[in-house]
């Protein structure tokens, strides 16, 4: 279930985007939703697009093909073959997507890209869902989205056991940080507007993606086996640089919602 509060500051941000002005007859809003791993983002925005005739895409549908993110592994760093960080991402797909809706008439239909994740690629095209018609708003959820490069200073030591087993002379952070100060800056910055759900600190992120495996699995999280749990530590270990920066501020966006560790609005801020 969606707190209310969250839904009605989602709508107001929307709202504010709306500009059928001479000069931009019938714009249609693009808003992100930005959260870490478990906060809710894909489930508020598919529920408004429903609500509110949009369209809604994750970020991760987006991700470059197996094959690319190997290339990068073997030209940039080992690390690139994992999906998640920046750099991970096809910019230029997600772009394109934005432009054909928004181009969009009552009859056009529009492929959505769409990833599987079990086979860590992808999709073919002709498996992509399809949008009919014209959005009234494209709302994109993902984890990074806003978020902001790191100054110099904060990556010279190692955060985790990733980043000191696999990252020891700090090239994958900052690669990924640079990333962040350009071609991401310049993505997230056609976006109309930010919604960042925040969560109360990285800790919780891992009891909250344990609860996504576990509910996939049909278990209690505390049913959750013990190698499953260890096995999602370990991959969070790739979001928690960037989401731990986000949290202590290192992220625009237009409106903050700050949650409890069971998903509950504690504080709504804008700007």
């Amino acid at each position: 279930m969606i707190d209310p509060r969250l839904e009605a500051t989602a709508r107001a941000l929307i709202a504010t985007h709306v500009r059928p002005s001479s000069e931009e007859v019938g714009h249609i809003p693009l808003i992100g939703i930005a959260g870490a791993q478990g906060s809710g983002k894909t489930t508020l925005a598919r529920a408004l697009a429903a609500s509110l005739n949009g369209v809604q895409l994750s970020l991760d549908d987006v991700y470059r093909t197996k094959a690319e993110r190997q290339a990068l592994a073997r030209d940039l760093h080992p690390l690139l073959e994992t999906r998640g960080p920046p750099l991970t991402y096809d910019l230029h797909l997600l772009s394109a997507t934005v432009a054909a809706l928004r181009a969009a008439g009552p009859d056009t239909t529009t492929p959505l890209p769409a990833f599987d994740k079990r086979a860590d690629d992808r999709l073919p095209i002709d498996q992509w869902p399809v949008f009919t018609g014209r959005p009234a708003v494209i709302l994109i959820d993902g984890w990074c989205l806003g978020a902001q490069a790191q100054p110099e200073a904060d990556l010279a030591e190692s955060i985790n056991d990733l980043e000191r087993d696999r990252d020891p002379d700090g090239r994958w952070r900052h690669l990924v940080s640079d990333a962040l100060a350009g071609d991401y800056a310049r993505a997230f910055s056609a976006f109309d507007a930010i919604l960042f759900l925040k969560a109360p600190s990285f800790d919780v992120v891992l009891d909250w993606r344990c609860q996504q495996e576990a509910e996939l699995m049909g278990l209690d999280l505390d049913a959750l086996p013990a190698p499953d749990r260890a096995r999602i530590a370990r991959f969070i270990q790739v979001f928690e640089r960037i989401t731990r920066s986000m949290l202590a501020g290192g992220i625009a966006a237009e409106a903050t919602v700050t949650l409890d560790a069971h998903r509950a609005v504690t504080t709504l801020r804008q700007g």
